[in-house]
């Protein structure tokens, strides 16, 4: 089974941020850095009760090779992405946006 995606306005911007922080970093790992967040997110749509529950109804999704997390909700098969944090930011500046 694959849910069905939305990714939240504010998670988009969290993606196009760090793509632009580690494509000015170094050319090419902007690009990397998508590719990563892509696949953990394809993997997340295929098995969305997988991941537990960190905050209320919401799950957290660990990026693979860079230190992100992708905090969604899944139900009635649609998985919702509200953000996408860097892990080393404060956990309740994530907690704040899943209010």
């Amino acid at each position: 089974m694959v849910a069905e995606l939305i990714i939240a306005l504010e998670a988009e911007q969290d993606i196009a941020e760090a793509y632009g922080w580690y494509e000015s970093y170094r050319s090419g790992l902007g690009e990397e850095f998508l590719r990563c967040v892509d696949a953990c997110i394809q993997q997340v749509r295929r098995t969305p009760e997988i991941h537990a529950q960190v905050h209320e109804t919401y799950r957290r999704a660990m990026v693979r090779r860079f230190p992100y997390a992708i905090f969604y909700e899944y139900a009635e098969r649609t998985m919702t992405v509200y953000c996408v944090f860097h892990t080393a930011r404060d956990p309740g500046k994530w907690r704040q946006r899943l209010r």
